[in-house]
């Protein structure tokens, strides 16, 4: 009985935290994690919970697409977790995150990230695409990324609401769609190529919906 009375707590306030990621911008994020880094390992342990329920791990996806490039690429993880894409290829990988799971994680906003311009051919979005200030944060991925460059972004499906209006900003944002995988239920893999700088102005159509978790 009190294991399962701890187990409901510890639901609820993956749930709390979660929400408070989706409805906050990155600086929120960044903060509430500043405030309370174990709330960072909590999270961490309810989002595994999450992700272990499906049937193919999206990083897996990302870690075989590395495998088939060559090694010199230089990557950024942007919202690494516990590293598994650096610990499982070759390649530099720049790992980055709001709390140090790992010793490879550098702590950032992911608006933020301490690399130079044009500095690493791919950049990696992997479940990581919270916060109200998305085109900030895209908009960082676009400045570290060579031209030509790549974007991997790996999402939960239920998230996208319009696919093509959401494919259209990141064009506005200076992406050109490569290849998009929207077979998988649980999760899309988009690929995308730098074509050049973000042109100015809002990109409505940039909007994915919160993943907030029900009560089970």
């Amino acid at each position: 009985l009190r294991a399962r009375r701890e187990e409901r707590l510890l639901g609820a306030r993956f749930r709390y935290l979660n929400q408070q990621l989706y409805t906050g911008s990155s600086r929120d994020a960044a903060q509430l994690f500043r405030n309370d880094p174990a709330a960072f390992q909590l999270y961490h342990r309810g989002f595994e919970r999450q992700v272990r329920r499906w049937p193919e791990r999206p990083v897996q996806r990302i870690v075989r697409y590395l495998r088939r490039r060559p090694a010199s690429l230089v990557v950024a993880d942007f919202g690494c977790g516990d590293c598994t894409l650096a610990t499982s290829v070759r390649n530099q990988v720049h790992c980055f995150d709001l709390v140090p799971l790992s010793p490879r994680v550098t702590v950032c906003d992911m608006a933020e990230v301490p690399l130079a311009a044009e500095s690493v051919d791919v950049a990696v979005f992997c479940l990581a695409l919270m916060g109200t200030n998305l085109q900030e944060i895209l908009g960082e991925a676009n400045r570290v990324l060579k031209l030509g460059g790549t974007l991997l972004v790996a999402e939960v499906a239920s998230r996208f609401e319009d696919t093509h209006a959401f494919l259209k900003a990141m064009a506005q944002l200076g992406f050109r769609t490569v290849s998009k995988d929207l077979s998988n239920s649980y999760f899309y893999l988009l690929e995308f190529a730098k074509t050049g700088p973000a042109r100015p102005g809002p990109a409505p159509g940039l909007r994915l919906l919160p993943c907030l978790y029900k009560r089970r």
